[in-house]
């Protein structure tokens, strides 16, 4: 479902365990109400919730919203074809899903070789 190429306009994903409402619009270039939208909207998509009703999210999140991204916006899906495509995930979604996060991996851990050179 998502291709390599996708993510490419979005930077990386930082090495945090939460992150904020605002954090994730600009790591996934979608506005925080529509974020908020998107949780009534897809069931995967459950931050944690504190203080205040304050939301945070963790990386399996964003990567979520990432793939909603993908779907509406590129692949041109209405919000209940992409709830469709999410909820039925065969196991190429799951390969496809396990090749982001690899290369994720890959390119924090080459940031933090260029740190350690330095």
């Amino acid at each position: 479902m998502l291709n390599p190429g996708i993510d490419k306009d979005l930077p990386p994903i930082p090495a945090k365990r939460y992150f904020t409402i605002g954090e994730v619009s600009e790591l996934c270039g979608v506005k925080p109400h529509v974020l908020r939208y998107w949780e009534q909207e897809f069931e995967q998509l459950k931050p944690v919730k504190r203080r205040g009703n304050r939301r945070y999210y963790q990386r399996g999140d964003v990567m979520m919203i990432r793939q909603i991204r993908s779907l509406l916006y590129e692949q041109g899906f209405t919000i209940g074809g992409a709830r469709q495509q999410l909820e039925g995930g065969s196991a190429q979604d799951d390969v496809n899903r396990s090749h982001q996060i690899i290369r994720q991996v890959r390119m924090e851990l080459e940031q933090v070789l260029q740190v350690l050179k330095r």
